[in-house]
C-alpha cells in the first residue's frame, strides 16, 4: 500500500458517533465503572462513499484498512507516510473504533452528509 493514496471525496463532511460504554475507556473521564460515552468525531459513514464502511473523517480510507495496516506492524509514520492525509489522531481514534465494533453491540454512526 506504500506509495498508494486515495483521494478524498468532492465534500468531506465529517460528523460523529456516540457509543455507550459499560466500563471505562480509554481517553474518557470516567474511571470508575459507570456509563460514559466516547465520541468518534472522526469515523463517518456515507451510503454513497465505499459501500458505507466506516472511513476515516469523510475520506476514502476505511478504518479497516487502518487497523490492517497496524496488525501488519506498520508505525503509525509508515500509515501516514501511506495515507498523507491522515492525523495520528485518526490512527488512534480507528483503534478505539474497531476495540468498541467488536464488543458484541451495534454501534450507531451518522451518516456524512
Amino acid at each position: 500500500m506504500a506509495g498508494s493514496r486515495i483521494a478524498p471525496p468532492a465534500t468531506a463532511p465529517v460528523t460523529g458517533a456516540t457509543v455507550k460504554a459499560t466500563r471505562p475507556l480509554s481517553g474518557t473521564d470516567d474511571c470508575h465503572g459507570g456509563q460514559s460515552a466516547m465520541r468518534f468525531e472522526r469515523i463517518t459513514t456515507d451510503p454513497a462513499q465505499m459501500g458505507g464502511l466506516p472511513c476515516i473523517r469523510g475520506l476514502r480510507i476505511p478504518v479497516a484498512a487502518v487497523i490492517d495496516m497496524v496488525a501488519d506492524g506498520m508505525s503509525p509514520a509508515d500509515i501516514i507516510d501511506a495515507f498523507p492525509d491522515l492525523q495520528p489522531q485518526d490512527i488512534e481514534q480507528a483503534l478505539h473504533y474497531a476495540a468498541e465494533s467488536v464488543r458484541e453491540r451495534e454501534i450507531p454512526i451518522g451518516a456524512a452528509s
